[in-house]
């Protein structure tokens, strides 16, 4: 069993978590919603459509630039660079629509733990090394003035 909280590992007769201390018998008192299936064809058609109609603004954008004599290198670049944007624009989108249907997997995922948390043995650690002061640089190079007498010249 895990911590709803922190996802830690704990034993199933435990009420509270040992590491951050949250109640565990509300995890098993939750009662589990039935997943509800959501249609996303209608959504798959709405990106197809976006996707058909993009490429048509592309490519229609590209020939007016052709027929204005633009430098075709240019003309090139502005086209594979309008694709790229859209195909990561719909990829962005499937992405999401992806989701919709499995946002259960991503709660129920336990958290990962820190190497630090894991049941692993650790070495033996050793104390810090004292470390001693650095000595300073203008340490015995110092001189001590003497006061000197300075006289007013009165000329």
């Amino acid at each position: 069993m895990y911590c709803p909280s922190c996802g830690t590992e704990v034993a199933r007769e435990l009420n509270y978590c040992n590491r951050c201390g949250a109640n565990l018998n509300l995890a098993a008192d939750k009662v589990e919603q039935p997943v509800r299936l959501v249609s996303v064809t209608g959504p798959y058609w709405a990106i197809a459509l976006m996707v058909i109609m993009g490429l048509g603004i592309i490519f229609s954008s590209l020939n007016a630039l052709v027929k204005k004599d633009f430098n075709s290198a240019a003309v090139a670049w502005i086209g594979i660079i309008s694709i790229v944007m859209l195909l990561s624009v719909v990829s962005r989108l499937v992405r999401q629509l992806s989701n919709i249907n499995n946002p259960a997997k991503s709660s129920e995922r336990p958290a990962k733990r820190k190497k630090a948390d894991r049941d692993e043995p650790r070495p033996a650690q050793l104390p810090p090394t004292r470390i001693e002061p650095v000595p300073s640089v203008t340490e015995n190079t110092t001189r001590t003035l003497d006061p000197v007498e300075r006289r007013r010249s009165t000329e």
